[in-house]
């Protein structure tokens, strides 16, 4: 491999990590023996299949806190937190993806879309109601 090729390559590794630890906060109360760079990856994954799946690649990586260690399995979406007893890629991958299928409608898009719905459900009538 070139110079040149190394060195690009080793600088889209650092800003892809430097991406996801401004995003991904980990606390590992229990000391569990986990690699950080696997969560990492993990977390940059997770987040890649739901751009990928819904084909929009302007989304941002949802801000999430990893707690391991945690009295129970479960995510809390207010507080953007997925909390584990102990390290789980599966629960955790899950974990990210619900949260950043959460951010990719922005509550005012959700609030409109409610709206259109009560609207367009008041416009329509039963065929019934007609021929009365």
């Amino acid at each position: 491999m070139s110079g040149g090729i190394r060195s690009a390559l080793c600088v889209l590794i650092l800003v892809t990590s430097c991406m996801a630890q401004e995003r991904l906060t980990i606390q590992n109360r229990s000391k569990e023996k986990v690699q950080e760079a696997e969560i990492q990856k993990l977390y940059l994954s997770a987040c890649a299949v739901v751009r990928q799946e819904f084909h929009d690649q302007h989304v941002d990586n949802p801000v999430v806190t990893l707690v391991i260690g945690a009295d129970k399995d479960e995510m809390l979406s207010e507080e953007r937190e997925i909390r584990l007893v102990r390290w789980n890629p599966y629960l955790f991958a899950q974990g990210v993806v619900m949260l950043a299928f959460q951010d990719l409608l922005p509550v005012q898009r959700k609030l409109n879309m409610t709206t259109r719905a009560i609207s367009e459900a008041d416009a329509t009538v039963a065929v019934q109601q007609l021929v009365r």
